[in-house]
């Protein structure tokens, strides 16, 4: 069943409970996450209050009030030279798989990486056989870059990790200053 778009708004701290909830089912039954146990809402504050610290985009999709998925972007690496390149993460609330939350959070996110000034987008998709995720990240322009081949370990099994990139703005183009 299709739903109307999603309101996209930036994250709020009073949203920490809802995203604390949406994170932990990935953990506890999905891929996309390598943690093995969910953290509770005081880290998941901490991780939001860092990341909107660095000006960094944390964004929420909600269908009348009620959160259906997040998306934030990170720092790619903590290094100087990376300070260009983000990475983006997506979590979208069970019950609203399938229904185009991550297609209205991602370009989103895009954007206002574009407009932070970021040059490069990485996703680290989390199982190669996670096609849904694949498929999202293509479908806004990604190109699969690599795969760490049996890099994690998760529900007794290894498990891969997808390499995906996506030049932001003028890319590599044009010097970044």
């Amino acid at each position: 069943m299709k739903l109307d778009s999603p309101l996209v708004r930036a994250a709020r701290e009073n949203d920490i409970p809802a995203l604390t909830e949406i994170y932990a089912y990935h953990v506890r039954h999905g891929l996309a996450s390598f943690e093995l146990e969910p953290p509770d809402a005081a880290e998941m504050a901490r991780r939001y209050a860092h990341l909107t610290s660095l000006g960094l985009p944390y964004l929420v999709a909600e269908f009348s009030g009620r959160l259906a998925g997040y998306a934030y972007a990170a720092p790619y690496r903590t290094r100087p030279a990376y300070r260009f390149a983000v990475e983006d993460s997506i979590y979208i609330h069970q019950d609203y798989a399938g229904r185009g939350v991550g297609s209205t959070l991602l370009p989103a996110l895009i954007s206002a990486c574009e407009a932070k000034g970021c040059r490069q987008m990485v996703a680290v998709i989390g199982d190669s056989e996670n096609r849904a995720s694949i498929r999202l990240h293509e479908k806004f322009g990604f190109v699969r870059v690599g795969v760490l081949h049996s890099i994690g370990w998760k529900f007794n099994r290894w498990v891969d990790s997808v390499l995906m990139q996506r030049a932001l703005g003028a890319g590599a183009d044009a010097h970044p200053c």
